[in-house]
């Protein structure tokens, strides 16, 4: 059971509402309120009144990314050209699973638009449709990409769980800048039907909140699969654990990224884990990422049509259709960037083609067996850690955003999970460390994980509230 738990529904819901008034029109991370956000709940106390508790998380509130289908909402990924659509005619699988667990969904969150796979020169936190998420912990800093509205969301307090999607750094990214826990799970642990698709082979929704153990039991039921993640989320498990620290690339590029990390990993270490390091990934040449650009591309021009076929009413039934939408609304979608990645995936090869295919196989062979398998096999490592990202950069809606370095890059090219914790406030600004591992090790990481959580909240507490400043 997450901590602090309502004494009802109706209670949590009336308060998060009073909480929205006050800080939503700071961060805006909130792009769609339910209306019937307090029937649910109403429902569900009933519900629990009677006896018929449907599990751990009966009655809790959670937000979920505005490109994860809801029958009673609208889901736009962002843009205008779903904005005035019906809402979908049945819930994405994961959402339905909510419901089955008695959660009230009590809104959708803001996204880069289409997961930020629209253009090179995106600003992450923008969508034409909901406009600009802002940093809880500094109004002019980045809340990150894709799943912005979601992490801003947690760090705010205006939810105490949501659901993220990530591809490629989209929930682990916003999870690092806003202060917040987020795991994207091994690809295929949580099901991706009614979820507006990049790609098949990379594409992941996942939970954030504001503690391992609260994200652990939302995963729980997104996952659907009778593992309890939560019963891993609890401290005093790092004894005997062995930690990888691949310095070469991963780290040495945010001083204040490596500072925080170091202290981390200190505290890993003095809770009993076997810190192993120069645990290094073999160099990924740039190949692997012009191959991962091209399978996003050919498996987005794909699945987008045939996620948009599944839309009533009258909606962009292809790529093409999109591209088409926004050249002829440059003053709202293309105010502040184009859609260079859009046009490249119509000029290029289709999913399933041998180039596509060839591609995914260089990939998936650098990344698993050459690359974070080997490494986990050569040393015996139950995980890797490494910082997460750098402290979060300013909004420039005007220049193309810049990351020095970031951590998300070969488990999103194998289709393996993270988890991300944030460790301390840098210069005013959360940072935050990641933990690495194979396919289906979500119960180890969350294990250490909370391991180390427990023990960054014996050194130095949780991470301070936001307060919302306008600058940093």
């Amino acid at each position: 059971m997450p901590a602090d738990t309502p004494a009802s529904a109706r209670s949590e819901v009336e308060a998060l509402l009073a909480r929205a008034e006050v800080v939503e029109p700071l961060v805006n991370a909130i792009c769609t309120p339910h209306p019937g956000a307090l029937e649910q709940a109403d429902l569900l106390d009933r519900e629990a009144a009677e006896g018929r508790v449907r599990g751990p998380l009966h009655g809790r509130a959670v937000l979920v990314k505005d490109n994860i289908d809801t029958h009673d909402l609208p889901t736009t990924a962002g843009s205008l050209a779903l904005a005035d659509a019906p809402p979908p005619s049945r819930d994405a699988a994961l959402v339905q699973r909510l419901r089955d667990a008695g959660l009230v969904v009590l809104g959708k969150t803001n996204l880069s638009e289409w997961a930020n796979i629209r253009d090179e020169s995106s600003a992450s936190g923008w969508s034409a449709h909901g406009g600009l998420t802002r940093n809880p912990y500094a109004l002019n800093r980045s809340a990150g990409g894709s799943s912005s509205g979601s992490g801003a969301a947690i760090a705010a307090g205006l939810a105490p769980l949501a659901v993220g999607t990530e591809t490629d750094g989209s929930i682990t990214c916003p999870a690092a800048f806003n202060g917040c826990v987020g795991i994207k799970p091994t690809v295929g642990t949580v099901p991706t039907d009614g979820v507006v698709p990049i790609s098949a082979s990379q594409d992941s929704p996942g939970p954030m909140a504001r503690t391992v153990r609260d994200a652990a039991a939302l995963l729980t039921v997104l996952a659907g699969d009778g593992r309890d993640f939560a019963s891993y989320a609890v401290p005093g498990r790092l004894a005997g654990k062995r930690l990888g620290v691949p310095r070469a690339t991963y780290w040495a590029y945010s001083t204040h990224a490596d500072a925080a990390a170091e202290r981390a990993v200190a505290l890993l270490a003095a809770e009993g884990a076997t810190i192993v390091d120069a645990t290094d990934l073999p160099e990924l040449p740039d190949q692997v990422w012009e191959d991962e650009l091209l399978v996003l591309l050919a498996e987005l021009r794909s699945g987008l049509a045939d996620y948009l076929a599944t839309r009533p009413g009258d909606v962009p039934r292809t790529l093409e259709e999109v591209v088409a939408f926004n050249r002829a609304h440059p003053d709202t979608e293309l105010a502040h960037f184009g859609q260079s990645l859009f046009e490249k995936a119509l000029d290029g090869p289709l999913a399933g083609s041998p180039e596509h295919l060839a591609a995914r196989a260089r990939g998936v062979a650098a990344t698993r067996e050459g690359g974070i398998d080997a490494v986990l096999r050569a040393h015996d490592l139950d995980a890797l850690v490494t910082p997460s990202y750098a402290p979060a950069h300013p909004i420039d809606l005007v220049n193309p955003e810049h990351f020095g370095g970031s951590c998300s890059g070969p488990a999103a090219v194998a289709g393996y999970p993270l988890v991300t914790v944030p460790t301390e406030l840098a210069a005013g600004l959360p940072v935050a460390v990641s933990f690495w591992g194979t396919a289906g090790s979500e119960a180890t990481l969350v294990e250490v994980a909370a391991g180390y959580e427990a023990a960054r909240d014996a050194s130095t507490g949780p991470l301070p509230e936001p307060t919302f400043p306008t600058f940093v």
